[in-house]
């Protein structure tokens, strides 16, 4: 990807949220990991409750910055009930206010195959 279109387009690593702010700290490190990387795009946070800024908020705010391509990558475990029921209107709430704005979803992180691959090497790590 090239710079000019890294600049229009960005990351939305969307989280449940917690009333405790340190829970976050896993999603910031996946940020600034995506960061690091040459000609990295835009990378924000968003969550579903508890925390901010919303999904709504942080699309409307790279909006605002000039980014036409979005792309949602839920950091859950797995596709339940949230994921299923209350993204897709979030999604169609956030595509309706931003028409010009392509916005996308990722399989959650927790079921996509190298996240998969990396969790069992890690448990297969813990016997030592």
């Amino acid at each position: 990807m090239t710079a000019a279109h890294q600049a229009d387009s960005a990351i939305v690593l969307f989280g449940h949220g917690a009333r405790d702010p340190e829970w976050a700290g896993p999603m910031r490190r996946i940020r600034d990991t995506v960061l690091a990387r040459p000609d990295a795009p835009k990378v924000e946070l968003a969550f579903l409750e508890f925390m901010s800024p919303t999904l709504p908020e942080a699309i409307a705010a790279l909006v605002q910055d000039g980014v036409k391509k979005v792309a949602v990558v839920p950091v859950f475990l797995a596709q339940g009930g949230h994921l299923k029921r209350d993204l897709p209107v979030l999604l169609d709430e956030a595509r309706a206010a931003h028409p010009g704005c392509e916005v996308t979803l990722a399989t959650a992180a927790g079921e996509a195959e190298p996240v998969v691959r990396a969790m069992a090497d890690y448990a297969a790590s813990c016997l030592g």
